[in-house]
Parts: C-alpha cells; sequence; structure tokens
C-alpha cells in the first residue's frame, strides 16, 4: 500500500493549491504540487531499494521527449486560436450560429451553439467564460432554471472540447496514447455522437415542454460582431479547405501549420482595422504594422474592443504564450509518471487494479471508471488523462487492442467528468463564472453524464473494437 503515498501526497497539495489560488491553481501551483509529488517517488523507491538513479533519468527524459509532438501542436493550437479569430473566420461562424436560436427551442440551440463554437475554438473553459455567461443572462430572463441552462452550454461545450482538434485534452489524450490525432477525433465519434444525440433530444423534449417568453438579445452580439470585424461568408472557405485536408488525413501538423498561415492571410486582406488594433497603431495601415498584428496573434495574446464587454473576453485569444501553462504541466506530469514508472510504484498500483480485468469491456470500464476516480483524487483533467494513459497502456497493448481505444476511453472518463467535480479545476471554474453550484447544474449536464455510459456500452457490444495483427 505504500505505492499511493505519492498519491495521497499530491492530493492533499492540490486540495491546498486549489483552497489557495482557486481558478489560478494551473499558473504554477499544480506544477510544483507535480514535482513535489515526483520526490516523493523518489524517496519512496529509495526506501523499498528499488531505485536505480539511472534508469528515474532515462524514464523521465523519455516520457517528456514523448510528448514533444504534442507540445509542438499545442503551440500551433495557440498560434490558429489567433488567427482565426482575428481574421474573422470565427467571428463568422459564430455570427451565423446565432442565427439558430429560437424562444421555443432554446436549450437545445444553446447547447448546439456552445458546441459549434468549442468545436471552433478547442477551448470549453473559452465557450463557457464568454457565449455561456451571454446564454445564462437570455436563459434566465425566459424563466429557465439555472441548472437546465448551465446544463445545457456545458454539455455542448465539452461536446466540442472532447471533438476539436484545437483542444488541448484531445491532443493530449492522443499523443501520450500514441494515437494519431485525427485518428483519435474520428474513433471518438462512435461514442460521442451517441451521447450527444440522446442529450440533444432530452433538451429538445424539455425546452418545448417549458413556457418560454419572446428572445430579444441575440441581436446586440450579432450587431457587436458586424461592426467590429468583416462578416462574410466568404471566410468560411478557410473551414472548408481545412476540413477538406482532415478528410484526406494529411498530417495534424500540416494541418494545423496551414490552418494558421492560411487564416494570418485573410486577415491581412479582410480584417487590416483589427490587426493594426492588436499593432497598437490605430487605424494606419502600412505593410509592417499588419505583419506586426498579424505575428501577434500568432504568438501573444489579444484583446479586441467589441463595444461588449462579454463580447470582449469571446474574441479574446491566448496565442502560442497561452499554452505554455499547459505544456509547464504536461512536462511535470510526465516527469511525475516517468518517477512511478522507474521505481516500479506504477506496477504496484496496476496490479490491484488490473486484477479485476477480464476482458475487453472490463480494460474499457476499468479505464473510464479510473478516470472517473482520478478527476476525483487529483482534481486536475490533464493529470487524470496523463496517468490513465500511462497506467492502461500496456495493458491494452497485452490484450491485443488498439491505442486509439485507450485514448477515447480516457477521454470519455477524463475530459467529460472533470465539470462535474466541485473540487476540480473545471468544476470550480465553470461553478465560479456562471455563478451556479456544481451539485445544481450536474444532473442536467447530460452529454458529460452520458459519454462514460455509452464508452462501457459500445465496448460490451464490442462495435468497431479490433484486435491488432
Amino acid at each position: 500500500m505504500i505505492a499511493f503515498v505519492p498519491f495521497l501526497v499530491l492530493i492533499a497539495l492540490l486540495i491546498c493549491c486549489i483552497t489557495v489560488f482557486g481558478n489560478a491553481t494551473l499558473d504554477g501551483a499544480s506544477q510544483v504540487a507535480l514535482l513535489i509529488a515526483s520526490g516523493t517517488c523518489v524517496l519512496v523507491g529509495w526506501f523499498k531499494k528499488r531505485l536505480d538513479w539511472d534508469v528515474l533519468e532515462r524514464e523521465m527524459t523519455e516520457k517528456v521527449a514523448n510528448c514533444t509532438p504534442s507540445i509542438i501542436i499545442l503551440l500551433l493550437i495557440g498560434a490558429i486560436s489567433g488567427t482565426w479569430m482575428v481574421s474573422g473566420i470565427v467571428p463568422t461562424m459564430i455570427y451565423y450560429g446565432m442565427q439558430i436560436l429560437h424562444p421555443q427551442w432554446f436549450l437545445v440551440s444553446s447547447c448546439v451553439l456552445c458546441a459549434l463554437i468549442s468545436l471552433l475554438i478547442g477551448s470549453s473553459w473559452t465557450t463557457v467564460a464568454t457565449i455561456g455567461v451571454a446564454l445564462m443572462g437570455i436563459g434566465k430572463a425566459h424563466g429557465f432554471d439555472d441548472g437546465w441552462i448551465a446544463g445545457s452550454i456545458i454539455s455542448g461545450a465539452y461536446f466540442g472540447d472532447k471533438l476539436s482538434p484545437l483542444s488541448d485534452t484531445t491532443v493530449l489524450a492522443s499523443s501520450v496514447s500514441g494515437t494519431p490525432l485525427f485518428t483519435h477525433i474520428r474513433y471518438m465519434l462512435f461514442t460521442t455522437v451517441p451521447a450527444f444525440t440522446l442529450t440533444l433530444l432530452i433538451f429538445l423534449i424539455a425546452g418545448l415542454s417549458m413556457n418560454v417568453a419572446a428572445m430579444g438579445n441575440v441581436s446586440d452580439f450579432a450587431d457587436g460582431l458586424n461592426r467590429t470585424f468583416l462578416i462574410s461568408p466568404w471566410l468560411l472557405l478557410v473551414p472548408v479547405v481545412v476540413g477538406y485536408m482532415i478528410a484526406r488525413r494529411w498530417p495534424s501538423l500540416v494541418v494545423l501549420f496551414l490552418a494558421t498561415l492560411l487564416a494570418a492571410i485573410v486577415a491581412l486582406i479582410f480584417q487590416e482595422d483589427r490587426l493594426c488594433e492588436i499593432a497598437n497603431q490605430g487605424n494606419e495601415p502600412g505593410f509592417m504594422v499588419l505583419y506586426e498584428g498579424a505575428i501577434r496573434a500568432c504568438y501573444d495574446s489579444t484583446n479586441i474592443n467589441t463595444g461588449n464587454d462579454v463580447l470582449n473576453q469571446l474574441v479574446r485569444t491566448r496565442g502560442m504564450a497561452g499554452m505554455m501553462p499547459t505544456i509547464w504541466l504536461i512536462i511535470c506530469a510526465q516527469v511525475f509518471a516517468g518517477a512511478l514508472t522507474a521505481t516500479g510504484l506504477l506496477k504496484e498500483i496496476m496490479g490491484y487494479i488490473l486484477r479485476m480485468v477480464r476482458g475487453t469491456f472490463s480494460l474499457v470500464a476499468s479505464t473510464v471508471l479510473s478516470g472517473i476516480f482520478l478527476n476525483i483524487t487529483t482534481a486536475d483533467q490533464f493529470l487524470s488523462i496523463i496517468l490513465s494513459s500511462s497506467m492502461f497502456k500496456e495493458s491494452y497493448q497485452r490484450h491485443g487492442l488498439e491505442n486509439r481505444l485507450l485514448s477515447r476511453s480516457c477521454e470519455d472518463g477524463c475530459t467529460v467528468t472533470s465539470v462535474l467535480v466541485p473540487w476540480n479545476t473545471c468544476g470550480l471554474t465553470q461553478s465560479t463564472v456562471l455563478g451556479v453550484a456544481t451539485i445544481a447544474y450536474l444532473p442536467y449536464c447530460f452529454f458529460n453524464l452520458l459519454s462514460p455510459i455509452s464508452s462501457m456500452v459500445v465496448a460490451a457490444f464490442g462495435w468497431k473494437i479490433k484486435k491488432t495483427k
């Protein structure tokens, strides 16, 4: 049982970090906690006389090196999130997407809208903190219960976050399991689409059965976007081209790089004023000024004034620099995973879990339930994904199961359930932003509740689960 000591130390430190730092825990406190937990692994290894320092260094170095592709992808994601916003591509999608909102179908429409935006920007946190806040106000004006509104927003936001190639959790789950990014996304459709379809059906029936008032506040967002950006259907050609590249199964690094480059070119053509604003040069366009604005959109945070405070939050970007806390967290988590592996503690812990594994279903169920358990105990979805993948990767290989099944099971158990834990960084953030207690919206986050179930049901029937040769 001494193998669980590093986890207990990590849990205690994360609880203290969340208590002290709140939403800023991921800015550095969690990373320090991981390094202290790694040191605890080393001490336990010395105590058990199973520590070889050369092996320890090699394990940590290899695990960090294995994350190099994901780190590069995360940097490109930061660049693409900035350029797609500044170029007007995402604002155009938001502008047309909001047109689907209808008073009688508010719940299902808000869920779809949040899913669309989160899919485009790859961030459930940004979606909830921006358009989610606006939808909370609109929903309250119609008399909907806070739990229902928050549930529809979170369900949609985490659907997009789970499937978006721009999402850090999606990239992380695919990379640590050794699965190509778009292979991972396509394979998740078999469990994610049924769960989301059932979620939309529930919100549709619930919305039609409730009395709602007329809707009139969405126009403020549309006017703000139209005033700030050049909104044009032509801008949608970039997502179409990127979709074509994805369909043709181009390498993810190539797709993300070209998506960033295309968006930067579009920004130079259509959004001169916004590039000048980013470059802090007022309305004096020139090649060097526009060049500076485009480069800053790639690597730096951007703040564009739309005349609407909530909308300003929506169009704000972090660039590549905004990805550094996540990259730092990944490196520290891989150091912790390397220490667990080198000291033999991870193998010892897996021994307790794998005694219950008898086949494909029990292995998938163990992965999903372990992800939920880690979300509760470690209070962080990134750490849960890394640890789940590290613990079960060898078991999937031994059972002749593909890595994409492991990556999907990790996302089904870790990514979507993190927001349901009140002391998890996701649950803490969304509850604070929306002003709704986690326990109040939990019963209405149907997608987040159904995804783990869907994963286990699909495994039980063996649908699209193939053995490796």
